[in-house]
């Protein structure tokens, strides 16, 4: 939907970590967002993708040999899952009530009861240091995107048993499922979108991406056929996700590494590791407007929670692993 630009509201606004507001505008109602609390959860660790179980209301810290498992009403923790070496992310089966882990070390999956954490089984995978982890519900499929060995392993979630191992090229970040029939992963290494058909289990199209170099984070407006894609020169691309068409590009803060979409504000968030987040407005789906909320330095991935719109950003602070709390 077209939003007139005399009808946004944004201010930039640079400062201190805590309680600072970056502003924006929502079908002409302002949003501010500030962080607004700080979790103090225990001695510094290594730390990669965190990720939200929407239906239990938990948050999931890798911490490089474990997950711990953080409540989203009392930021306090519930639960551990161990044993996952080099552990980047983790994927969520609801209808299946299995959760998942990729362990870059051990090259392999941990598969765990979402109620309870418990364990249940570890599959190994056919590539080399399973990066991100995606599950797509209308397959029942689950995907690693395999850093070492630039390849994606395919699982059938259901039966546990591999079913592909599909060569990308390159080495694979994130990636996003349209729920059509489709997965859209960045190739960090050659600057590209690589669009995997879930059925066939195939590479379908390459679209570089000119103008980014590194890209890392990527999130999707399925309702307007718009990737975004950020990039390590400070730059979020726009792509039209029907095509690979470079719509155009938002200026981000440095070293980002994640990205996030609220459809319901058409908002675009970019986590970077220079100790910024960018708020970026979607005037319509080819305009775009940028605020930057300082956070802390190396708060570079992040996890945007649909029913309450905060975002959750781990980080080392004097020694202490923290999640900051940013909401509206």
């Amino acid at each position: 939907m077209h939003r007139p630009a005399t009808t946004i509201l944004l201010a930039v606004i640079l400062a201190c970590a805590i309680g600072v507001p970056a502003l924006a505008q929502n079908s002409g109602a302002a949003v501010r967002y500030s962080v607004q609390q700080r979790w103090d959860l225990g001695p510094a660790s290594r730390w990669d993708y965190v990720d939200i179980d929407p239906q239990r209301h938990r948050l999931f810290l890798t911490r490089a040999d474990r997950v711990q498992v953080i409540d989203l009403a009392t930021g306090k923790p519930v639960g551990e899952i161990a044993g996952t070496a080099g552990v980047h992310g983790v994927a969520f089966a609801q209808e299946l009530n299995l959760g998942f882990t990729s362990n870059g070390k051990s090259n392999s999956v941990t598969v765990f009861d979402l109620g309870s954490l418990a364990v249940k089984q570890e599959l190994k995978v056919s590539g080399v240091d399973p990066d991100t982890i995606l599950y797509e519900p209308g397959a029942r499929k689950l995907y690693t995107f395999n850093g070492k060995s630039n390849d994606v392993s395919v699982i059938d979630a259901v039966t546990l048993k591999a079913l592909a191992t599909i060569k990308v090229g390159g080495t694979p970040e994130f990636a996003v499922s349209d729920h059509a029939g489709r997965i859209f992963m960045n190739i960090e290494s050659s600057a590209e979108i690589v669009v995997l058909d879930v059925a066939a289990d195939k590479v379908l199209a390459r679209w570089p991406i000119a103008g980014c170099e590194e890209p890392t984070g990527l999130a999707l407006d399925r309702a307007h056929d718009r990737l975004f894609s950020v990039c390590r020169n400070k730059v979020m691309a726009v792509i039209d996700s029907k095509n690979g068409r470079k719509i155009t590009e938002v200026a981000i803060g440095a070293r980002p590494d994640a990205a996030a979409y609220d459809a319901d504000s058409g908002t675009v968030f970019s986590s970077n590791g220079d100790g910024t987040l960018s708020v970026i407005r979607q005037l319509d789906a080819d305009h775009y407007s940028a605020a930057t909320l300082a956070t802390v330095k190396g708060a570079r991935t992040m996890a945007f929670d649909q029913a309450s719109k905060k975002v959750y950003l781990p980080s080392v602070a004097n020694q202490v692993f923290t999640v900051l709390v940013v909401a509206p």
